[in-house]
């Protein structure tokens, strides 16, 4: 696992060509492979002036808010003093840039083109570095990413990430991917219980309760067992003080200008410093991915020889 530097891109003649099409599978298969996808400068516009505003954003609440984040189905950010001129700006700029990475990612990776669902982009103001924060979010310790109020049902997270502070270089570290560290601390974070719990018929009566409440409008949240394990892991890894001191680590630099990619659910991967960071997020279906077998729900499935998704 390492990481994979990207030649030029041009939306313009990207898809134009057989041989652009076969290095976006290529690319599509580094990152199953769980590669990071590094573009030295970054290869989608965003403007000047748009740098310039971030630079200059200060974070006014970090006590509920970890970073400043944009919904881009609801044009909105949180973690952001609501309310002022300022506000209305940060939106604009934050959809121009989901719309820009929207755009980059399905003329890139063209196996995933249409078959991915938009989530939440963000803005990360805050040097990484000695943030005071609980264990489960804190960005320095090595994780998987798991969302407890967006379930991902098996579809993979892929995360662009760019750096936009001018002199500082983001630094990262990563581990062994996701099927290495499931196998050794898969059945102590609970996965035979999960699994277990999964096929117990008041688990799935439950599960078509909360399904009926949504289908009616209650703002319910149907976690299937997949999520339920990968919410935990994420929470085992962050919490289990000999992995993060002895596992198998690579360090990255990160430079100013540089964008990245990986798919941060097969990834382990801590931020140990940098601030002024934009991030997009996005749920890549799982039907649309080139190795299936190497995705962390299929991993997680044959560990505990029952399905964990649907």
């Amino acid at each position: 696992m390492g990481l994979v530097e990207a030649a030029g891109f041009s939306k313009a003649s990207w898809g134009a060509s057989g041989q652009a099409a076969e290095e976006s599978r290529r690319y599509c298969g580094a990152l199953e492979e769980g590669e990071i996808l590094f573009f030295r400068q970054t290869p989608f516009p965003i403007p000047e002036a748009h740098k310039r505003f971030l630079l200059n954003v200060r974070q006014p609440n970090t006590a509920h808010h970890k970073n400043i984040s944009y919904k881009p189905g609801r044009n909105r950010v949180l973690g952001f003093a609501r309310g002022t001129a300022d506000e209305a700006t940060l939106v604009g700029i934050m959809h121009d840039y989901s719309q820009a990475v929207c755009n980059f990612v399905n003329a890139l990776l063209l196996p995933y083109a249409g078959n991915w669902q938009l989530d939440y982009a963000s803005f990360r103001p805050i040097e990484e570095e000695g943030r005071d924060l609980p264990v489960s979010k804190r960005n320095d310790l090595l994780h998987v990413d798991s969302f407890p109020t967006r379930p991902s049902n098996g579809n993979r997270i892929l995360r662009v990430f760019t750096n936009l502070n001018p002199a500082e270089s983001r630094i990262w570290l990563t581990s062994e991917p996701f099927q290495v560290w499931a196998e050794r601390y898969g059945d102590s974070a609970g996965l035979p219980q999960i699994a277990a719990h999964s096929r117990s018929p008041a688990h799935q009566m439950l599960r078509r309760a909360v399904r009926l409440g949504q289908a009616l409008g209650v703002p319910l949240t149907d976690r299937p067992p997949y999520d339920e394990f990968m919410l935990r892991f994420h929470h085992f890894m962050k919490n289990n003080s000999s992995f993060q001191k002895d596992c198998p680590k690579s360090r990255w630099e990160f430079p100013p200008g540089a964008t990245w990619l990986v798919f941060t659910d097969m990834v382990p991967h801590a931020v140990l410093s940098g601030r002024f960071a934009l991030e997009q997020t996005f749920f890549v279906s799982r039907n649309a991915l080139l190795s299936p077998e190497k995705a962390p729900y299929r991993v997680l499935e044959r560990l505990a020889g029952a399905p964990l998704t649907g």
